[in-house]
Protein backbone atom coordinates (compact mmCIF):
# COMPACT_ATOMS: atom_id res chain seq x y z
CA UNK A 1 0.00 0.00 0.00
CA UNK A 2 1.30 3.18 -0.95
CA UNK A 3 2.25 5.63 2.65
CA UNK A 4 0.79 8.79 2.64
CA UNK A 5 4.80 9.91 3.67
CA UNK A 6 6.40 12.46 1.30
CA UNK A 7 10.36 11.71 2.12
CA UNK A 8 12.79 13.92 0.54
CA UNK A 9 13.96 13.32 -3.23
CA UNK A 10 17.53 13.20 -2.63
CA UNK A 11 17.02 10.36 0.26
CA UNK A 12 15.27 8.58 -2.95
CA UNK A 13 16.67 6.65 -6.19
CA UNK A 14 16.39 8.32 -9.27
CA UNK A 15 13.36 6.70 -10.40
CA UNK A 16 11.76 7.73 -7.12
CA UNK A 17 13.12 11.53 -7.48
CA UNK A 18 11.53 11.79 -11.17
CA UNK A 19 8.27 10.57 -9.41
CA UNK A 20 8.61 12.80 -6.91
CA UNK A 21 9.20 16.00 -8.93
CA UNK A 22 6.86 15.05 -12.21
CA UNK A 23 3.78 14.31 -9.51
CA UNK A 24 4.84 17.60 -7.44
CA UNK A 25 4.28 19.53 -10.57
CA UNK A 26 1.07 17.77 -11.75
CA UNK A 27 -0.47 18.42 -7.89
CA UNK A 28 0.72 21.92 -7.66
CA UNK A 29 -1.05 22.57 -11.36
CA UNK A 30 2.15 23.52 -13.05
CA UNK A 31 1.61 21.05 -15.61
CA UNK A 32 -1.30 21.07 -16.97
CA UNK A 33 -4.27 18.46 -17.98
CA UNK A 34 -3.06 16.83 -21.25
CA UNK A 35 0.64 18.46 -21.66
CA UNK A 36 2.40 16.08 -23.59
CA UNK A 37 5.20 14.78 -21.40
CA UNK A 38 8.36 13.95 -24.05
CA UNK A 39 10.67 11.96 -22.16
CA UNK A 40 13.48 13.71 -23.20
CA UNK A 41 11.87 17.03 -22.44
CA UNK A 42 11.11 15.73 -18.39
CA UNK A 43 15.00 14.51 -18.19
CA UNK A 44 15.63 17.97 -19.43
CA UNK A 45 13.15 19.46 -17.14
CA UNK A 46 14.59 17.95 -14.11
CA UNK A 47 18.26 16.54 -15.09
CA UNK A 48 17.12 12.46 -14.60
CA UNK A 49 18.21 10.04 -17.06
CA UNK A 50 15.51 9.00 -19.44
CA UNK A 51 14.92 5.34 -17.97
CA UNK A 52 14.27 6.78 -14.64
CA UNK A 53 11.23 9.26 -15.97
CA UNK A 54 10.14 6.59 -18.05
CA UNK A 55 9.66 4.09 -14.88
CA UNK A 56 8.23 7.15 -12.83
CA UNK A 57 5.83 7.85 -15.31
CA UNK A 58 4.52 4.51 -15.81
CA UNK A 59 3.67 4.60 -11.92
CA UNK A 60 2.16 7.69 -12.33
CA UNK A 61 -0.24 6.51 -15.32
CA UNK A 62 -1.09 3.70 -12.36
CA UNK A 63 -2.08 6.33 -10.06
CA UNK A 64 -4.62 7.94 -12.83
CA UNK A 65 -2.24 11.30 -12.87
CA UNK A 66 -0.89 10.37 -15.93
CA UNK A 67 -2.21 9.10 -19.39
CA UNK A 68 -0.05 6.71 -21.49
CA UNK A 69 -1.73 6.26 -24.82
CA UNK A 70 -0.62 3.84 -27.25
CA UNK A 71 1.78 5.14 -29.62
CA UNK A 72 1.45 8.27 -28.51
CA UNK A 73 3.69 8.83 -25.42
CA UNK A 74 2.79 9.78 -21.82
CA UNK A 75 0.34 12.95 -21.24
CA UNK A 76 -0.36 14.52 -18.05
CA UNK A 77 -4.31 12.93 -16.92
CA UNK A 78 -7.34 15.34 -18.22
CA UNK A 79 -9.92 17.05 -16.29
CA UNK A 80 -13.82 17.82 -16.05
CA UNK A 81 -16.36 18.89 -14.35
CA UNK A 82 -18.28 15.76 -13.99
CA UNK A 83 -14.79 13.60 -12.89
CA UNK A 84 -14.28 16.06 -10.39
CA UNK A 85 -18.47 16.20 -9.24
CA UNK A 86 -17.55 11.89 -8.90
CA UNK A 87 -14.51 12.44 -7.01
CA UNK A 88 -16.52 15.40 -4.66
CA UNK A 89 -19.03 12.71 -4.14
CA UNK A 90 -16.68 9.90 -3.41
CA UNK A 91 -14.66 11.39 -1.19
CA UNK A 92 -17.71 12.36 0.80
CA UNK A 93 -18.65 8.88 1.47
CA UNK A 94 -15.27 7.39 2.51
CA UNK A 95 -14.08 10.62 4.81
CA UNK A 96 -17.30 10.75 6.20
CA UNK A 97 -17.45 6.65 7.07
CA UNK A 98 -13.55 7.45 8.63
CA UNK A 99 -14.36 10.24 10.27
CA UNK A 100 -17.13 8.91 11.83
CA UNK A 101 -14.77 5.76 12.88
CA UNK A 102 -12.21 8.18 13.96
CA UNK A 103 -14.50 9.80 16.63
CA UNK A 104 -15.59 6.74 18.24
CA UNK A 105 -12.08 5.74 18.71
CA UNK A 106 -9.95 8.91 19.10
CA UNK A 107 -8.56 9.10 22.39
CA UNK A 108 -7.35 13.03 23.97
CA UNK A 109 -3.80 12.58 22.24
CA UNK A 110 -5.38 12.58 18.72
CA UNK A 111 -7.75 15.61 19.77
CA UNK A 112 -4.90 17.43 20.76
CA UNK A 113 -3.37 16.71 17.62
CA UNK A 114 -5.94 18.03 15.87
CA UNK A 115 -6.25 21.08 17.64
CA UNK A 116 -2.36 21.78 17.03
CA UNK A 117 -2.66 20.68 13.35
CA UNK A 118 -5.67 22.84 12.80
CA UNK A 119 -3.67 26.28 14.12
CA UNK A 120 -0.75 25.54 12.33
CA UNK A 121 -2.99 25.59 9.43
CA UNK A 122 -5.01 28.54 10.11
CA UNK A 123 -1.45 30.50 10.57
CA UNK A 124 -0.16 29.78 7.43
CA UNK A 125 -3.49 30.11 5.54
CA UNK A 126 -3.38 33.82 7.24
CA UNK A 127 0.13 34.79 5.72
CA UNK A 128 -1.02 33.27 1.98
CA UNK A 129 -2.56 37.19 1.10
CA UNK A 130 1.16 38.53 1.61
CA UNK A 131 2.85 35.88 0.28
CA UNK A 132 1.69 33.58 -2.57
CA UNK A 133 5.62 31.88 -3.27
CA UNK A 134 5.41 28.52 -3.97
CA UNK A 135 7.13 27.59 -1.24
CA UNK A 136 4.35 29.37 1.28
CA UNK A 137 2.07 27.27 -0.82
CA UNK A 138 3.74 24.18 -0.51
CA UNK A 139 3.39 24.59 3.45
CA UNK A 140 -0.23 25.27 3.13
CA UNK A 141 -0.68 22.49 1.12
CA UNK A 142 1.24 20.03 3.39
CA UNK A 143 -0.62 21.27 6.60
CA UNK A 144 -4.06 21.47 4.90
CA UNK A 145 -3.47 17.37 3.99
CA UNK A 146 -2.36 16.77 7.36
CA UNK A 147 -5.41 18.20 9.04
CA UNK A 148 -7.79 16.28 6.83
CA UNK A 149 -5.98 13.03 7.00
CA UNK A 150 -5.95 13.24 10.71
CA UNK A 151 -9.53 13.79 10.96
CA UNK A 152 -9.40 10.04 9.79
CA UNK A 153 -6.49 9.47 11.48
CA UNK A 154 -8.38 6.66 14.03
CA UNK A 155 -10.54 5.14 11.76
CA UNK A 156 -8.59 1.90 11.85
CA UNK A 157 -8.66 0.70 8.32
CA UNK A 158 -5.07 1.53 5.90
CA UNK A 159 -6.45 0.97 3.50
CA UNK A 160 -9.43 3.52 3.41
CA UNK A 161 -6.81 6.12 4.72
CA UNK A 162 -4.81 4.53 1.65
CA UNK A 163 -8.06 5.66 -0.70
CA UNK A 164 -8.70 9.16 1.22
CA UNK A 165 -5.27 10.24 0.78
CA UNK A 166 -5.13 9.32 -3.03
CA UNK A 167 -8.23 11.04 -3.48
CA UNK A 168 -7.13 14.11 -1.41
CA UNK A 169 -4.23 14.46 -3.96
CA UNK A 170 -6.73 14.28 -7.03
CA UNK A 171 -8.72 17.42 -5.57
CA UNK A 172 -5.66 19.45 -4.80
CA UNK A 173 -4.46 19.34 -8.43
CA UNK A 174 -7.91 20.57 -9.09
CA UNK A 175 -7.73 23.15 -6.25
CA UNK A 176 -4.09 24.27 -8.24
CA UNK A 177 -5.34 24.65 -11.50
CA UNK A 178 -7.93 27.00 -10.60
CA UNK A 179 -5.53 28.84 -8.53
CA UNK A 180 -3.04 29.58 -11.53
CA UNK A 181 -5.45 30.45 -13.62
CA UNK A 182 -6.76 33.21 -11.07
CA UNK A 183 -4.58 36.64 -10.90
CA UNK A 184 -5.02 37.07 -7.21
CA UNK A 185 -4.10 33.58 -6.29
CA UNK A 186 -6.11 33.62 -3.51
CA UNK A 187 -7.26 30.78 -1.23
CA UNK A 188 -11.00 30.59 -0.45
CA UNK A 189 -12.12 33.09 2.53
CA UNK A 190 -14.18 30.80 4.23
CA UNK A 191 -12.53 27.97 4.44
CA UNK A 192 -10.65 28.34 7.56
CA UNK A 193 -13.51 29.30 9.78
CA UNK A 194 -14.92 25.69 8.15
CA UNK A 195 -12.22 23.71 9.14
CA UNK A 196 -12.63 25.44 12.94
CA UNK A 197 -16.00 24.19 12.49
CA UNK A 198 -15.40 20.36 11.79
CA UNK A 199 -12.96 20.55 14.47
CA UNK A 200 -15.60 21.66 16.90
CA UNK A 201 -17.81 19.28 16.24
CA UNK A 202 -15.02 16.77 16.53
CA UNK A 203 -14.21 18.07 20.19
CA UNK A 204 -17.77 17.98 21.20
CA UNK A 205 -17.86 14.07 19.49
CA UNK A 206 -20.47 14.93 17.48
CA UNK A 207 -20.03 12.83 14.22
CA UNK A 208 -23.59 13.66 12.73
CA UNK A 209 -22.74 17.18 12.63
CA UNK A 210 -18.55 16.53 12.00
CA UNK A 211 -19.92 14.94 9.23
CA UNK A 212 -21.94 17.20 8.00
CA UNK A 213 -20.11 19.71 7.93
CA UNK A 214 -16.55 18.09 5.89
CA UNK A 215 -19.48 17.27 3.41
CA UNK A 216 -20.42 20.73 3.14
CA UNK A 217 -16.67 21.78 3.40
CA UNK A 218 -15.99 19.96 0.26
CA UNK A 219 -19.65 20.89 -1.96
CA UNK A 220 -19.19 24.83 -1.03
CA UNK A 221 -15.18 24.15 -2.24
CA UNK A 222 -16.90 22.02 -5.34
CA UNK A 223 -18.93 25.12 -6.21
CA UNK A 224 -16.02 27.17 -6.30
CA UNK A 225 -13.88 25.20 -8.92
CA UNK A 226 -16.95 24.64 -11.44
CA UNK A 227 -16.74 28.59 -11.31
CA UNK A 228 -13.51 28.14 -13.43
CA UNK A 229 -13.59 24.51 -14.70
CA UNK A 230 -15.78 25.32 -17.58
CA UNK A 231 -18.15 22.69 -19.54
CA UNK A 232 -17.11 20.51 -22.65
CA UNK A 233 -16.54 22.57 -25.56
CA UNK A 234 -16.36 25.94 -23.55
CA UNK A 235 -13.37 28.65 -23.42
CA UNK A 236 -12.81 31.49 -21.72
CA UNK A 237 -10.06 33.78 -21.53
CA UNK A 238 -8.92 33.93 -18.14
CA UNK A 239 -10.58 30.73 -16.94
CA UNK A 240 -9.15 27.61 -16.91
CA UNK A 241 -10.89 25.33 -19.88
CA UNK A 242 -12.06 21.60 -20.07
CA UNK A 243 -9.00 20.10 -21.39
Amino acid sequence: MASTEVAEPEARSLSEQAYFWIRRDILLGELFPEHKLQIEAISERYGIGAVPVREALNRLSSEGLVDRKSHRGFYVAPISISDLEELVKTRIWLETLALTESIKHGDDAWEDELVVSCHRLARTQRRLPEDVGRELTEEWEERHKAFHMLLLDRCGSAWLLDFCSTLMDQAVRYRNLSMNTNPNKQRREGAAAEHQAILQAVLDHDAGLACARLAEHYRITLEGLKAVILPEGETTSGKLRHI
